[in-house]
């Protein structure tokens, strides 16, 4: 089975590639924020892993990860985010793995597995080809600010605190530009889509 990492900037449109890929072109897309929250879910171990080095604040009555709780405790403290990637980072790769390895069973040719930060963390050499989606400046500015509710400004530091979208077109086997309306960027996944899969 082929494997594809599906990655970009924010608002650059990630999602919504993903999207398509799944409802039009029924390519099985393995969303890597869904795979995180799914590893620390009650009964997992990676949710036990966290109470016992966190304490019982991260957790609410009814046994689920209290995120809030968890990211105040880890905000501005390197060895504690450190400590909770240790223990999160492997359990979401082995789970991402576990369910591509179920596709590639059942004789699926191709899957994606759709993450944000791919290239930042290295991961996308784990897969035959890497799709980056991506837009001019401005319209990513535009769409950030309109979703988000934020001023320029802030739009701006969001989007200045990412690795350059320009790094992640370099090393894409495939570059989506998403500058257009619905039916163009349709166009675009089909064009990609052929060029990478089997």
């Amino acid at each position: 089975m082929k494997t594809i990492g599906l990655t970009g900037g924010i608002a650059t449109g990630k999602s919504t590639v993903a999207k398509i890929l799944r409802e039009e072109l029924g390519v099985p897309v393995i969303d890597a924020d869904q795979v995180a929250r799914d590893v620390v879910a009650p009964g997992q171990p990676a949710l036990a892993a966290l109470a016992a080095r966190f304490g019982p604040t991260v957790l609410f009555t009814d046994g689920t990860l209290n995120r809030k709780a968890l990211g105040a405790l880890v905000m501005g403290d390197a060895a504690a985010r450190k400590d909770l990637e240790a223990i999160t980072h492997p359990a979401i790769r082995a789970e991402i793995q576990r369910r591509l390895q179920g596709l590639a069973e059942a004789g699926t040719p191709s899957a994606a597995v759709e993450a944000a930060l791919l290239v930042e963390t290295g991961a996308y050499r784990q897969y035959d080809a890497l799709l980056v989606v991506s837009c001019a400046p401005e319209t990513q500015l535009r769409r950030l600010m309109s979703r988000e509710g934020l001023n320029e400004a802030d739009a701006r530091r969001w989007v200045q605190s990412q690795l350059p979208l320009a790094e992640k077109e370099r090393l894409g086997s495939a570059v989506i530009y998403n500058d257009g309306d619905g039916d163009a960027l349709r166009a675009k996944v089909r064009e990609a889509w052929a060029t990478l899969s089997p």
